[in-house]
């Protein structure tokens, strides 16, 4: 019997429920504002709400959540589409940004992987479409 069927039924499940995207991801981050800063006026994202303690950002129809942490520096396995790693590689540099992998192609596509503020790491690709 299928689990949630109360009648012990043969329902044949297609994709009901199932999952269709993913609805946003937590960033840790000791200071929100200077996340803002770093999310908003580098990266160019669009600052939705805000607190003392989360920010709520969007990336076209995705969304970030800025969360108040004492743990910070993870890897956070984000992965932000761009046109070109290359210019973003270019444009962040400019503005001081760590990387942790210069643009390089993998079997999906170009990435490339930087730090923001709290020591974060960030993924940047390129898919082969």
């Amino acid at each position: 019997m299928p689990l949630g069927d109360p009648h012990g039924g043969n329902f044949i499940y297609t994709n009901e429920g199932l999952p269709n995207g993913i609805a946003a991801i937590s960033i840790p981050t000791k200071n929100v504002d200077r996340s803002i800063r770093f999310y908003v006026e580098l990266l160019g994202l669009k600052l939705l709400s805000r607190s003392d303690a989360v920010a709520i950002l969007s990336v076209g129809k995705d969304i970030i959540i800025l969360r108040k942490s004492d743990v910070v520096g993870v890897d956070t396995g984000l992965y932000l589409s761009t046109e070109s790693p290359f210019d973003l590689h270019r444009r962040l540099i400019d503005e001081g940004v760590i990387f942790v992998i210069d643009p390089k192609r993998i079997d999906i596509g170009l990435i490339t992987r930087f730090k923001d503020d709290d020591g974060n790491i960030i993924g940047a690709m390129e898919i082969n479409q």
